[in-house]
């Protein structure tokens, strides 16, 4: 989408950088108090670190924190949406990164014995688990489905990304019902519980 927004538009940062995406207006001071409204301690700390560093806006942000710094009529008047992957194949995914991360030396059965899983639906979800978007987009389905999006807005779309951003983090390309044991398939289960119930994934 980054080409087709405009100067006044919000584009955080992407690491590593991928042409031609250009950041813009990210940073600045915001209003904290919706958000101190309801949370506290550590989040609380972070809210006003982040108002330190002028840090507005950034990647994976949080939907309902996106929500209480910008203008209401925005967020009640555009169109959310984000994407969702199938949980065992986003954790194998995430294992490649860290271990990309790590030199290599990130055995798969080390990282499954640290139980640390990235989950996503804390993003799109309020805190009593409600939908802050209006559209889930399934990765599988990535390439059609954004071209449903992009047509209901009117964003020209030839059916290609034209980049893999993260794409240099893994060389083992592999199904994960190839890679993963029953056990660890268990493990995924358990982790992402909440994300299978509401998108209805299936191993």
């Amino acid at each position: 989408m980054s080409p087709h927004c405009g100067e006044d538009d919000v584009l955080t940062q992407i690491f590593p950088h991928i042409e031609p995406h250009v950041a813009r207006n990210y940073q600045g001071y915001f209003n904290p108090f919706p958000q101190l409204l309801h949370c506290r301690g550590r989040r609380a700390r972070r809210i006003f670190r982040e108002l330190i560093q002028r840090k507005r806006f950034y990647g994976h942000m949080n939907g309902q924190v996106i929500r209480d710094r910008i203008p209401t009529a925005i967020w009640n008047n555009y169109f959310k949406f984000c994407v969702e992957r199938n949980p065992w194949e986003k954790a194998l995914s995430y294992y490649h990164m860290k271990n990309y991360r790590a030199g290599g030396t990130l055995t798969l059965e080390q990282y499954f014995a640290r139980r640390k899983f990235r989950t996503n639906y804390e993003k799109y979800t309020d805190n009593k688990g409600r939908l802050l978007v209006d559209r889930v987009v399934r990765y599988e389905e990535l390439a059609s489905s954004l071209g449903e999006v992009f047509g209901e807005l009117g964003i020209p779309f030839d059916g290609s990304l034209g980049t893999r951003a993260k794409s240099e983090y893994r060389s083992d390309r592999r199904p994960y019902s190839e890679v993963l044991t029953d056990e660890q398939m268990e493990i995924i289960a358990r982790a992402y519980a909440k994300e299978i119930q509401m998108h209805g994934y299936e191993y």
